[in-house]
């Protein structure tokens, strides 16, 4: 099964020229949810993981599966204010605007191998943010995992120095 082909692109949203590219209608495919749910646990089962750091929103999806799976903690990531306890702060741009994500203080021990996941990697702002929230706890990336990847926005690039891994990629389209 071709994942990509399970992704829905919506033109002009949400503002004109972006194309959204819409994880949702691969979500309601259970055949292809468990490709991609498979296709990150294969991938990540024999390496060294504490935690899964998911991001806000689409993240926490493949994120707190890929933590069952592995049987590790969860740490989620979220957008400023949403958060209970106290938090530390990132600021970052993406292609249509700016934001902040937090992540609780105590997430993260000094050591503990982190796994970043998120839905999708356009210009890299917000896995960007991440990292530099996990490193200021002291964490250590192991990879930052994606569904999708769009190479032309040049997120990865942005991130260098990072292991980077989608499972599709949708480029110039």
């Amino acid at each position: 099964m071709n994942l990509k082909d399970m992704i829905r692109t919506v033109p002009n949203w949400p503002i004109e020229g972006v194309m959204f590219r819409d994880i949702t209608t691969l979500l309601m495919d259970p055949a292809a949810s468990k490709v991609a749910y498979n296709e990150f646990y294969n991938r990540y089962k024999d390496m060294e993981i504490d935690k899964v750091a998911a991001i806000d929103a689409r993240g926490f999806i493949f994120g707190s599966v890929l933590a069952f799976q592995l049987d590790v903690g969860l740490i989620p990531i979220r957008k400023k204010g949403k958060l209970p306890y106290e938090t530390i702060s990132a600021a970052y741009t993406l292609e249509y605007g700016e934001n902040i994500i937090e992540m609780h203080e105590d997430a993260i021990e000094k050591g503990d191998k982190v796994l970043i996941v998120d839905d999708l990697i356009a210009t890299g702002g917000t896995i960007t943010a991440a990292t530099q929230l996990v490193e200021q706890l002291g964490g250590e990336i192991v990879e930052c995992a994606f569904v999708v990847e769009l190479p032309d926005l040049k997120g990865r690039e942005r991130i260098k120095g990072y292991n980077v891994f989608a499972l599709t990629e949708f480029e110039g389209e």
